[in-house]
């Protein structure tokens, strides 16, 4: 392939990437309340999970 082909393709896909990276940092950066609610909604379930299944010591029957 001629030098300034591959270069000119090189380029091209370049500026295809970097759109496309602009477009998902956008996209995340328009979801990520929701995305931290979510997470701290998923923290809080798993702390009271741990909390319920926390083994019992057995108590002594006299």
């Amino acid at each position: 392939m001629h030098p300034e082909t591959h270069l000119a393709l090189h380029n091209a896909r370049a500026a295809e990437l970097r759109a496309e990276a602009d477009a998902y940092r956008l996209a995340a950066a328009a979801r990520r309340p929701q995305d931290i609610r979510t997470r701290l909604g998923w923290t809080l379930v798993e702390a009271g999970l741990r909390l319920v299944a926390i083994p019992k010591t057995a108590t002594a029957v006299p």
